[in-house]
């Protein structure tokens, strides 16, 4: 039997990079998969993939700074699957990458903190009440090494990545007492598009090749599938005696 069989899991950032792999990963596992991200085009080319392979998904256009339009997604997904068992929340994007601190612009530092932190804060909101209904659930924040064990190229990165490995503490006792197991990934150099545009970034700031230091990045980074697999390995049932922060490659 699979591991995910009938589960109802919700993956935001689910077209593309780790949470386009999990959702995959997922489906292929037996969940039935929600999708959550701004990005329609590969949104529905991930959806399709999963149909394909004879999964179970739905795709859902949605801006996770946006309360309102959280919620109305929420409301949609409780109409088919009122339990949630599996929450991953993988959106994420990566601005101010190479500036000093006088030179960070605000409106890069709200746009990282209101995507990856204020987005993970409103999901979790608007997911819990599905959380709670389900017997045993579980909750994967994506966090990153920058903010946890290191800096990053952008101030506003590491700073949103600390701000959700943190929120777990609270969720843990909130969440956690009605029965959600709740983690932090951290993956580390992975060759996802965020990844990769930043690595592209660098090297125009340096005044290097871009397409080479792209190559070489694909060559060197990881694959996004490696840390799709850590996730619906936690997920499941089999990651149940796993507690607390994970870093992955």
């Amino acid at each position: 039997m699979n591991r995910l069989e009938n589960r109802v899991a919700v993956i935001t950032g689910g077209a593309t990079g780790i949470g386009g792999a999990a959702a995959e990963l997922c489906a292929a596992e037996g969940a039935i998969v929600h999708l959550l991200d701004a990005n329609a085009e590969d949104g529905r080319a991930t959806e399709a993939r999963i149909r394909d392979h004879g999964g179970v998904a739905r795709f859902h256009e949605v801006d996770v700074r946006d309360a309102e339009q959280l919620r109305a997604t929420f409301e949609r997904i409780r109409t088919t699957d009122e339990q949630i068992h599996v929450l991953v929340c993988s959106a994420g994007v990566l601005r101010g990458a190479y500036c000093g601190i006088d030179d960070l612009d605000e409106e890069d530092w709200d746009a990282t903190l209101d995507t990856n932190l204020k987005g993970t804060y409103l999901t979790t909101r608007f997911a819990a009440p599905g959380l709670r209904k389900a017997d045993k659930s579980v909750i994967l924040l994506i966090s990153s090494g920058a903010g946890v064990r290191g800096g990053s190229s952008s101030y506003a990165y590491a700073a949103s990545k600390a701000g959700v490995h943190g929120l777990q503490y609270n969720l843990q006792s909130d969440l956690g007492a009605t029965g959600s197991r709740i983690h932090v990934v951290c993956p580390g150099g992975i060759a996802t598009p965020l990844k990769l545009k930043n690595v592209a970034e660098g090297a125009a700031s340096r005044g290097e090749n871009v397409e080479a230091a792209v190559a070489g990045a694909r060559e060197s980074l990881g694959d996004p599938v490696g840390v799709a697999r850590v996730l619906t390995f936690l997920a499941s049932d089999d990651g149940d005696y796993v507690r607390g922060t994970i870093f992955t490659r």
